[in-house]
């Protein structure tokens, strides 16, 4: 079943994902995108997009975006998608909530210690490479051949992700005008959305 998939999904990206949501997003394209076939690679491109305008964590936004889109799909229900929603975003924060439960007493005994900080110092930089993973993922379609966990998988096919030029011009002034111009955030996704609207 559809739900019980979803949860079990995304409850394991919830429970073993480091650093926030864009390091979240390799691993959330890996399973709806390569391993369960739910969305097409420009369907996931597009939801993270959405993601990152609407507010809230960009993870999260995402699971609930993907939740509602794959059960939608194979429903045809509306309302199901909803649940989809409910249900993905659920088993996404659950991890989380759980983890923070049971360390929330024991924390401050263990955040002075010499093994928590080497952890630490493990962890950042594999949370640099789901992030930059998550940068490839958007701007490159990778499709593999394989079945997953069953055999290895081969890269077949890798394409530039973006539709065309005009995208790049999009892209490249929007952070020029964020990163030299400061220009607000949300300034620059509502100029963004009317030159894409009028562009495309």
């Amino acid at each position: 079943m559809i739900f019980v998939q979803l949860f079990v999904t995304f409850f394991v990206i919830g429970l073993f994902t480091f650093g926030g949501g864009y390091a979240m997003l390799s691993l959330i394209q890996t399973e709806v995108v390569v391993r369960h076939a739910w969305l097409t690679e420009s369907a996931f491109t597009d939801i993270v997009g959405i993601s990152q305008m609407t507010p809230g964590p960009i993870g999260i936004n995402c699971a609930t975006y993907v939740g509602y889109d794959v059960v939608a799909q194979m429903t045809g229900s509306p309302l199901l998608g909803i649940a989809g929603s409910a249900t993905a975003t659920l088993a996404l924060m659950l991890p989380s909530f759980l983890i923070m439960l049971a360390l929330v007493r024991v924390y401050r005994r263990f955040k002075e210690s010499s093994m928590y900080e080497s952890v630490m110092g493990l962890l950042r930089p594999a949370v640099v490479g789901l992030i930059g993973a998550a940068a490839v993922i958007l701007t490159v379609d990778a499709q593999w051949q394989g079945v997953p966990l069953l055999s290895e998988p081969r890269l077949s096919v890798v394409r530039e992700n973006m539709i065309d030029w005009k995208s790049w011009v999009l892209l490249a002034g929007a952070f020029v005008a964020g990163y030299w111009g400061k220009v607000s955030p949300i300034a620059v996704i509502i100029i963004g959305g009317v030159l894409g609207f009028v562009l495309y």
